[in-house]
């Protein structure tokens, strides 16, 4: 059974007059069902890098993997703090959906078989990965995984144009 989840917070700075704030409900089935992620991390200059990634979100975690040698994997070594978004390229339609946390890399592979099962159910088995080792294993080698628990969620509504903060108590 799952949590009944963060309280909306509506910021109606940046929201219609009559906007109604996005249920804790349809934020989570965004984002267990978006197929693309765009992940935004710092590298050692400062400056950002953002690349697109397919993610799973289970266990109120977004999950992904990375090869090691990636700009994205080498940035998470030095500084985990990342943002993941997702959403429409709509403008009156849709939900944007913008993850804030750290990163943390999982190796234990009890824990590595339910995103593995999940990236193969989800992605009709596009993606399919072995795990040994603490990592993800296929044909393209060997990809680190990482769990991101939400610090914070901005969901953004189009067409009732309405901002809705999700904080999370993760310290």
């Amino acid at each position: 059974m799952s949590s009944p989840g963060p309280s909306p917070e509506l910021d109606q700075r940046f929201s219609a007059p009559d906007a109604t704030p996005t249920s804790w409900d349809a934020a989570r089935e965004a984002l267990a069902s978006a197929e693309l992620f765009w992940i935004a991390t710092v590298r050692s200059t400062g400056r950002p890098h953002v690349t697109p990634l397919p993610a799973v979100w289970r266990d109120e975690t977004l999950y992904f993997c990375t090869g090691p040698e990636e700009q994205k994997g080498v940035n998470l070594a030095r500084n985990p703090e990342c943002v993941l978004t997702t959403g429409t390229n709509l403008w009156k339609s849709g939900l944007d959906l913008s993850v804030e946390g750290r990163a943390r890399r999982v190796t234990d592979e009890t824990l590595l078989r339910a995103p593995a099962a999940a990236w193969e159910e989800k992605y009709d088995g596009d993606w399919v990965f072995e795990v040994s080792d603490g990592a993800f294993h296929h044909g393209g080698g060997t990809a680190h995984v990482f769990g991101v628990e939400p610090r914070r969620i901005l969901v953004f509504a189009k067409g009732d144009f309405a901002q809705t903060r999700f904080r999370f108590d993760r310290g």
